[in-house]
């Protein structure tokens, strides 16, 4: 007896299999760190949901482990507010001492990195560094955050500067965020009002002039110099006092594992509007042609996928109804002639709901314009014009196979009442009557059910029997 196995289905499995092999090696190497090690993390893009989730279970690896200590080393330009706050959150309760390190030189800890520096139990930067611009900008009014002035980027009441929040969300939103980096700054000692000001005025420092301010506890040219300066120093956890012993200590560095990495794509914006998309094309091709699987298949994955990124990401629902409105419209298109109307709505409805669709101004959390352009042509052609031809084409009358004979015309080979034969395209066919049919009278077929036609007359003019 042959068995068959889909290449496809194996391929499948031996995905999966590495998947968890590779997961379980990661585990045991991450539950292996010795007792006097060092655990280095590591950020260098704009902090997200694959960041927090990256952080959170590494520390927790960390701890359980027993290690002295977890150095992050940081190179931000901002992020998600959730994400940060879930960070900050876990640093806050970590009950080993959390080292943040702005590092190599050029790097910036900018605004969510700012946040997260204040929060660590020991800040340090590297020469040539920066942080600061800590202004929650995604609450900010259009106009009121621009680098084209020094304080064009004011976004609260303070009274020096003379302006005034736009809104009370706004207000609401910058006082939140002062009282946080104020609350962060005294739990650690650090300059609180500092801190206010690169909040309200998204004000920024050198690692030179954050040393001198108290904004940061340490300048370091690199790691072993850091090390080097925390050597004995005491520090304050879950109110227990520790003293660091970094005197050659044992760095051990946990990369993102392949779950953290498969979040960080799916949550990018851009691949996130990508699964939306191709997730609602496969369902309506699906649709449209139904049996065929496979797009359904995709279509539904791709879907779930995409809504699973939103549920994480902040977007704006008004943009996701939009897009879904522009594809209803495209494809109504295609069913109702309206000389472009519904085409041209649809198309601009699906632009301005793609460019809205992200609600947040964080660096690396936008949708690329001309992804967005790119799709939408494509969306035009292939909803107006693929999927119109496509939809005319089934309205065409059955030329071949059973259906071609509903319809048809032939005649009657005998006089017969309930069942007799008839000739259909030189066929003969044993047909059913409801009517009484004289030989040689014009029928024509109405239904079929198996091999036996149902007729009735018709008045005589030239058939199709032949």
């Amino acid at each position: 007896m042959k068995i068959f196995i889909d290449r496809r289905a194996v391929l499948l499995l031996f995905f999966v299999m590495a998947l968890v092999v590779n997961s379980v090696l990661a585990e045991n190497q991450q539950a292996s760190i010795p007792a006097t090690t060092i655990v280095q993390l590591t950020i260098q893009d704009a902090i997200g949901p694959a960041t927090s989730d990256y952080i959170e279970r590494s520390m927790d690896k960390a701890a359980e482990s027993g290690a002295k200590a977890i150095l992050i080393t940081l190179d931000t330009p901002g992020g998600l507010d959730t994400s940060m706050r879930q960070i900050i959150k876990k640093i806050i309760a970590s009950p080993i001492p959390v080292i943040t390190y702005v590092t190599p030189g050029g790097a910036r800890a900018a605004s969510a990195g700012t946040y997260i520096l204040y929060a660590s139990h020991i800040a340090a930067m590297t020469p040539g560094t920066n942080l600061g611009a800590a202004t929650p900008v995604q609450l900010i009014g259009p106009g009121e955050a621009s680098g084209d002035e020094p304080n064009k980027d004011k976004a609260a009441d303070k009274p020096s500067s003379g302006k005034s929040p736009k809104s009370a969300m706004a207000q609401k939103a910058i006082n939140d965020a002062v009282a946080y980096i104020r609350s962060l700054a005294e739990m650690r000692g650090r300059n609180a009002d500092w801190g206010e000001q690169a909040v309200r005025e998204a004000a920024s420092l050198s690692a030179e002039k954050a040393l001198e301010l108290n904004v940061i506890d340490i300048l370091a040219t690199d790691r072993n110099d850091l090390f080097k300066q925390l050597d004995q120093r005491k520090i304050n956890v879950l109110g227990r006092d520790i003293t660091l012993a970094t005197d050659n200590a044992v760095i051990q560095t946990l990369e993102p594992d392949w779950r953290s990495e498969f979040l960080a794509v799916i949550t990018n914006p851009n691949v996130a509007y990508i699964l939306l998309i191709a997730g609602i094309y496969g369902l309506i091709f699906e649709f449209s042609n139904p049996g065929a699987i496979v797009p359904g298949t995709i279509g539904g994955i791709c879907l779930l996928l995409a809504l699973f990124a939103f549920q994480v990401l902040p977007i704006n629902y008004a943009g996701f109804a939009l897009i879904l409105l522009g594809i209803s419209l495209m494809i109504a298109e295609a069913f109702v002639p309206s000389i472009g109307i519904l085409g041209f709505g649809g198309l601009t409805a699906f632009v301005i709901g793609s460019v809205i669709l992200m609600d947040t101004d964080a660096p690396g959390f936008g949708i690329d314009i001309a992804l967005v352009g790119a799709f939408a042509l494509t969306s035009a052609i292939f909803l107006i014009f693929v999927l119109g031809m496509l939809l005319k084409s089934r309205q065409k009358p059955i030329v071949t196979g059973q259906e071609e004979l509903i319809g048809k015309t032939g005649i009657a080979l005998a006089d017969f009442t309930d069942l007799g034969p008839v000739r259909i395209h030189s066929e003969i066919w044993q047909a059913r009557t409801r009517e009484t049919l004289k030989k040689n009278q014009q029928v024509r077929v109405t239904s079929r059910e198996g091999l036996i036609l149902e007729v009735n007359s018709t008045p005589n003019q030239e058939h199709n029997d032949v």
